[in-house]
């Protein structure tokens, strides 16, 4: 790892850019955060891992800043990583590399009781969950060019944190996953809050997620609200930070009443609570 941070640390004298990554080293299912600074006839315009492609977008409340948002799969196991860098120097194409390592996350293991209607699946429940997990992830996959965001995130709710992310699940002791969101303690119709300013981008009743709504902060980060009783908001709608978006519930495949919360960046899902202290540190700093 000295060798490694060595490079990580020789890669920036030599780099013609300003640029600051928040870490050289990553978990899996966690967001890496890169800076630059303007500079004069410089335009950013995106880097590439493992051949997926993020845009630098302008930091939403500083001029003289931009920004990359890398998310590592929670799947992603342990390497050396290579972030390809593109902007223009004037009229001139240019590339530029920084290196970044995923170490292992070593997430805890539980076992949930849930209904087996939700484990083994009937046809008809197999067709609409595939259909679903299709239309959220066209959501996902969309990068708005605007970013809603005025603030610092906040947590959706002041409650008893009952799973982390990336616990990996059993599910009555046969079907295997891991928790990609992170679950607060709620009973059934207990308000919570949106994250941050946004536009509301779904409203729904999902087979898995049950009532579910999610919000797109411009960027393409979205962050989801799962298992609810109640919506007070549309589709369409833009919200404010704080503002109550409905009420949690047992809705979709749950043990008992709770409030999933989640964060997903360029369709990725990521831990949303690492996610919030990156971006409040780093890009959102002061506000």
């Amino acid at each position: 790892m000295r060798l490694f941070s060595l490079l990580l640390i020789f890669t920036c004298t030599i780099f013609a850019l300003d640029v600051k990554m928040a870490n050289s080293s990553i978990s899996n299912g966690k967001t890496a955060l890169l800076e630059f600074k303007k500079e004069k006839g410089v335009g950013y315009e995106y880097v590439v891992v493992d051949k997926k492609r993020y845009k630098i977008f302008k930091n939403p409340l500083n001029e003289e800043k931009f920004y990359a948002l890398i998310p590592i799969s929670y799947k992603e196991k342990p390497s050396d990583k290579k972030i390809e860098i593109f902007y223009k120097d004037g009229a001139k194409q240019k590339s530029n590399e920084l290196l970044f390592h995923v170490i292992e996350g070593n997430y805890e293991k539980e076992t949930l009781s849930v209904d087996s209607s939700k484990v083994i699946l009937s046809k008809e429940d197999q067709k609409r969950a595939l259909k679903e997990y299709a239309e959220a992830m066209e959501i996902y996959k969309n990068a708005t060019p605007k970013s809603y965001m005025s603030s610092e995130f906040i947590i959706p709710m002041d409650s008893k944190i009952t799973s982390d992310f990336g616990k990996a699940r059993l599910y009555n002791n046969t079907l295997a996953g891991y928790h990609g969101g992170t679950d607060f303690r709620a009973a059934v119709g207990t308000p919570f809050v949106a994250s941050n300013d946004g536009r509301v981008v779904m409203v729904k009743d999902r087979f898995y997620s049950g009532g579910s709504v999610i919000i797109d902060h411009g960027h393409g980060i979205y962050t989801c609200y799962f298992h609810m009783s109640k919506f007070d908001v549309a589709e369409g709608q833009q919200v404010k930070r704080g503002e109550v978006i409905g009420l949690s519930g047992s809705s979709g495949r749950v043990s008992g009443p709770h409030l999933h919360f989640g964060v997903r960046i360029g369709g990725e899902q990521v831990d949303p609570l690492h996610f919030i202290e990156l971006i409040n540190k780093n890009l959102l700093k002061g506000t």
